[in-house]
């Protein structure tokens, strides 16, 4: 049973454990997560800023999601779900609840910077490719997926 609950300051760890853990399971180099790593770390205080939802399951977090107002748009800011949790709908039930959550505060236009491995599971969640970001990490070309849905 999963139980979708607003993060608490001190979850800020475990977040970015669950963070890292699920970047890393797409076999990504070393190196890019260390570079990375500023913008996958989670603090108490980013907590207290963004609104941000844990999915816990039999007292462990098994994943969470965050909402971010930027620049007149909200954005999923990040959705992610520990390996061994994925595959268990866990992260389609934090996508509906971002949703739900969304629709309560009057939004119906949630805009998402994807991890190109995600893009399937988002598309298969109702949101399409708007455009992307294209960008170099040690030299490689990258290309991000930017995606909405309408509510």
């Amino acid at each position: 049973m999963i139980s979708i609950q607003p993060a608490l300051p001190e979850q800020a760890e475990i977040l970015t454990t669950i963070t890292l853990a699920a970047k890393r399971h797409w076999n990504y180099p070393e190196s890019w997560i260390q570079l990375w790593l500023p913008s996958l770390t989670i603090t108490s205080a980013y907590i207290l800023k963004y609104e941000t939802w844990a999915a816990i399951i039999n007292k462990k977090c098994a994943g969470y999601y965050s909402l971010k107002y930027e620049n007149e748009s909200l954005w999923l800011d990040n959705l992610w779900v520990l390996p061994e949790f994925m595959g268990q709908g866990i992260g389609k039930q934090l996508f509906q609840h971002a949703l739900e959550r969304s629709r309560a505060q009057g939004v119906y236009n949630i805009k998402i910077e994807s991890d190109p491995n995600a893009q399937t599971f988002y598309e298969k969640m109702g949101a399409r490719k708007t455009g992307e970001y294209q960008i170099q990490i040690e030299g490689q070309p990258r290309a991000l997926p930017v995606m909405e849905i309408n509510l």
